[in-house]
């Protein structure tokens, strides 16, 4: 297929859109062959099928690198009680929080949790999202945690998406082992990963480490695992304090440490030494009203590439829109249009470790959008709006 009459941003480098005008793209199967001007095309790719697309803009598809779109019920009624005036902790103490959604996941059928999965994974796709990675991490016992993960690796055969899994087993100490979190890394967390591991779900293995879930040493315990089965890893970090988790996911050469609102000048160098991503969830920040912004600036000056993901899930970020989380990376964390962009495909490709995705070059997945707009600083400019004029998932428009 050629694709012709368009204005193309390939983002083939990190420092500008890398806009072609009346450029063309020419496919074969699932893969970008050629790319360049559409005086230019090459005599092999002018006999095929060919799409002119209008003058519009094409990107590559959007990527969404940290979700938790596999749960059971919703928090809407907390989010009432919280605005009412109850706090978290009271939230909590009446049986909400995280003990609910672990409750309502335990308690759902595999095809129920699908079904709720795939409205919020439909609302993604309408934005122009290609890949996304689905954590587990809402079961907290080995059974709810295999179920999560299978039913992730079911949403690829009923959408045309493709899914990355995470092992979030090390997300929050359920209730029948409170105050003993040690125990629960032995008995389920590390027992729950060889179990996933040994049936292939797990892509990804990921933590939470902070002061109301687990610290670097019990973090790290559960990487050693991951190593041990030769799995990337990835790390919630330093999201509502500093507790050494960026550090860490920089030791174990992880792929990406995310939230990373705490996170230090001497984080992000660690983080660039090692090559991990700094995933930035302006979601989860908005909805918890915080006040503490990632250190946008240090990740510029040390060249820690920033992801950007909607982090949806039923209580921090019940956001299923990536062209909002551009808006609000912009707005709130003053990142660039350009930055946006970055983060919501070249960089969360490589947030998830797959590097032929994100950009427009030969070679590449050839999962694109094209949307209704004239430059692509409007993907991140407009507020509730969506353009989408078409996607392109390997090589099928």
């Amino acid at each position: 297929m050629l694709l012709t009459n368009a204005q193309l941003v390939t983002l083939q480098t990190d420092d500008s859109f890398g806009l072609i005008a009346d450029g063309a793209i020419a496919l074969e199967g699932d893969k970008i062959a050629w790319v360049g001007k559409a005086g230019a095309v090459p005599d092999a790719y002018r006999s095929g099928p060919t799409h002119d697309l209008g003058g519009r803009l094409v990107t590559p598809a959007l990527i969404d690198c940290h979700t938790h779109v596999v749960f059971g019920g919703n928090r809407a009624a907390e989010f009432e009680q919280r605005l009412n005036g109850a706090s978290y902790e009271e939230v909590a103490l009446a049986g909400g929080g995280i003990v609910s959604t672990v409750t309502a996941t335990r308690a759902a059928s595999p095809e129920a949790l699908l079904a709720d999965a795939l409205t919020r994974v439909d609302a993604l796709i309408a934005e122009g999202v290609a890949l996304i990675e689905v954590k587990s991490g809402y079961g907290l016992d080995l059974e709810t945690e295999l179920k999560m993960l299978r039913v992730a690796r079911q949403i690829a055969k009923a959408r045309p998406i493709e899914v990355r899994t995470s092992f979030l087993g090390a997300h929050a100490v359920p209730a029948e082992y409170a105050g003993a979190p040690d125990t629960y890394i032995d008995e389920v967390c590390i027992p729950a990963l060889r179990a996933a591991h040994a049936e292939g779900l797990v892509d990804a293995v990921d933590g939470f480490c902070e002061g109301i879930a687990f610290d670097t040493a019990q973090i790290a315990r559960v990487f050693d695992v991951a190593v041990s089965l030769g799995l990337p890893m990835k790390l919630h970090s330093e999201q509502l304090s500093n507790i050494g988790g960026t550090q860490l996911a920089a030791i174990y050469g992880a792929l990406s440490a995310d939230h990373v609102e705490y996170a230090t000048d001497a984080d992000a160098r660690a983080l660039a030494a090692s090559g991990t991503v700094a995933v930035v969830l302006p979601g989860a920040f908005y909805t918890l009203r915080e006040t503490q912004a990632p250190p946008i600036e240090a990740f510029r000056i040390h060249g820690v590439p920033m992801a950007l993901a909607t982090d949806c899930n039923p209580g921090s970020s019940p956001l299923t829109s990536p062209l909002l989380a551009m808006n609000m990376a912009c707005t709130l964390f003053r990142m660039t249009p350009l930055e946006a962009l970055l983060g919501m495909t070249a960089h969360a490709a490589r947030a998830l470790g797959a590097e032929n995705r994100g950009r427009i070059t030969p070679g590449a997945a050839a999962d694109l959008c094209v949307w209704n707009a004239a430059h692509p600083a409007e993907l991140a400019y407009r507020i509730g709006f969506n353009p989408l004029h078409a996607r392109i998932f390997k090589g099928a428009l």
